[in-house]
């Protein structure tokens, strides 16, 4: 025990005479509180290298001195809390080399205001650059003039930077989902007031009337603002409040478009109302349609059933197609006049595929049906599954006016026609052109006569086939049978050639 005792006091004894010149230096005396009577006393406690570095790390997060050049003598850090790692290779550079552009002019200014007055304390916020990185450091400078150095004691502001930069995001994200608001709540009123139809927003727990568009208001008899808060139930008759609300919910939860029939108090219309249900931040709310139950929506209902019966049981064959020409629906006349067996076998398909001409067919009623809205009327061919060929009349209607437009084929059968048709001419019976003709007999050679007319109703199919095509020779050609190049040369011999 005397030996380790004896050890342990000159231990001090050395440490005591390495601090000895720094007891009495004016550098250590300033350090005084002031306040202290040991401190006062002129007695200045006297630690070890490792209790000092202790001290320091307590203290701050980094510590730097650095000549009056800025070259970097030691850096004292605990690596395993501080952000950044080690920085022993550090020491020898020039600070100036680990800080970022911006910073070096704001370290200059510093040192040369410490240097210049002998200031006791001077901070600066410096960024450094370690490997790609950066992290802000506030600095507190003191000259130490015994050794011509400067020591930097530095607290590391990444985490308040991080806190800046999330309350700059939350602030950035809270600035979009505001302007995001005021767009959804824009469109909302945009379409609230540009809506022909008539709606009103009801909550479901009180049922009070949360909105309504203007179109809602004049069939309720009242001003928009004036509904707003009220009772929904109040609005109506012929059943009371409770059984109102609990028909809304009923209804609105039905799996089919239910609806219930009520009059309004205002103004003694009868009133459809069709409800439906959803939430909105947590609260189940109703959107009511509403619509007059009177002689013209049940006009509109029997012209709905109408159109759909006759595009059922009807004679004639139907098809609906996109505006490629892709059939969409076809009813039972058009299936049996191409003999398929059901409509999933058509639909998908173009229309071309049952065409005797394909898509030249198609594209000259296409083409006409959407340039002037229809087609009157246009002869061709329809060919079945199994290659029977039947001579058809077909009218076109272009549906521009929805969302996905269509295009409408209504089709005749014209085969029988065109027989009874070809029997008298055959027999020889009146007809106004043979007459025409045969009044040219004695003035011409038959051969003439019969050349003149070939001529004439060759130049007049011509003619309409182009006019049919748009003045597309390929399809013209296709379309006559013949090839382009005997095209060109009819068209050339009838002076077409340069015609639009």
């Amino acid at each position: 025990m005397r030996a380790e005792d004896t050890s342990s006091k000159r231990r001090v004894t050395r440490d005591l005479e390495i601090k000895a010149d720094g007891l009495h230096n004016p550098e250590f005396q300033s350090m005084s509180t002031g306040g202290s009577k040991y401190w006062g006393s002129g007695s200045v406690p006297v630690v070890s290298t490792d209790v000092l570095r202790n001290v320091i790390l307590a203290a701050t997060d980094i510590a730097i001195v650095i000549s009056h050049e800025g070259q970097i003598l030691s850096v004292i850090l605990d690596s395993k809390k501080a952000p950044f790692g080690k920085l022993d290779h550090w020491e020898g550079l020039n600070i100036r080399d680990v800080l970022t552009s911006e910073c070096i002019p704001k370290l200059d200014d510093r040192l040369f205001e410490l240097l210049k007055g002998g200031a006791s304390m001077s901070s600066v916020e410096l960024n450094h650059l370690e490997k790609d990185q950066e992290f802000p450091i506030r600095y507190s400078l003191q000259e130490l003039s015994a050794d011509d150095a400067i020591l930097m004691l530095g607290r590391d502001l990444s985490p308040i930077a991080e806190l800046q930069q999330q309350l700059v995001r939350t602030q950035i994200t809270l600035e979009q989902d505001y302007e995001t608001q005021r767009e959804f709540d824009t469109r909302y009123r945009v379409l609230m007031e540009t809506l022909e139809d008539a709606v009103i927003f009801v909550s479901a727990r009180n049922n009070e009337i949360i909105d309504l568009n203007k179109a809602a208001a004049n069939l309720l008899g009242v001003d928009r603002d004036s509904l707003s808060g009220l009772s929904f139930a109040h609005e109506f008759t012929g059943l009371d409040g409770k059984a109102i609300d609990d028909s809304l919910k009923v209804a609105a939860e039905s799996d089919t478009a239910a609806s219930i029939e009520l009059k309004s108090v205002r103004t003694d219309r009868h009133l459809k109302l069709v409800p439906t249900a959803f939430r909105a931040a947590g609260a189940q709310m109703l959107l009511c349609r509403i619509r007059p139950s009177d002689q013209a929506q049940v006009v509109s209902d029997d012209l709905t059933q109408h159109l759909s019966s006759f595009y059922t049981i009807g004679v004639e064959p139907m098809v609906f197609t996109d505006s490629n020409g892709i059939i969409t629906t076809a009813n039972e006349a058009f299936l049996n006049l191409v003999e398929v067996a059901n409509t999933p076998k058509v639909k998908g398909r173009s229309l071309a595929d049952f065409m005797a001409r394909g898509l030249v067919d198609l594209k000259v009623m296409i083409e006409n049906a959407s340039r002037n809205g229809h087609m009157r009327t246009y002869s061709t061919k329809l060919s079945s599954e199994y290659d029977n060929q039947v001579s058809i009349e077909v009218s076109v209607t272009y549906l521009n006016d929805t969302q996905h437009p269509a295009f409408v084929f209504l089709m005749r059968d014209v085969s029988r026609a065109e027989a009874v048709r070809t029997a008298p001419a055959a027999a020889g019976g009146g007809d106004i052109a043979a007459k025409s003709v045969m009044e040219l007999v004695g003035s011409a050679t038959l051969k003439e006569i019969v050349a003149d007319t070939t001529d004439v109703v060759e130049k007049m199919c011509i003619e309409t086939a182009v006019e049919l095509t748009r003045n597309n020779r390929v399809a013209a050609a296709e379309m006559l049978g013949l090839s382009r190049q005997s095209l060109y040369v009819k068209l050339r011999k009838y002076g077409l050639l340069a015609k639009d």
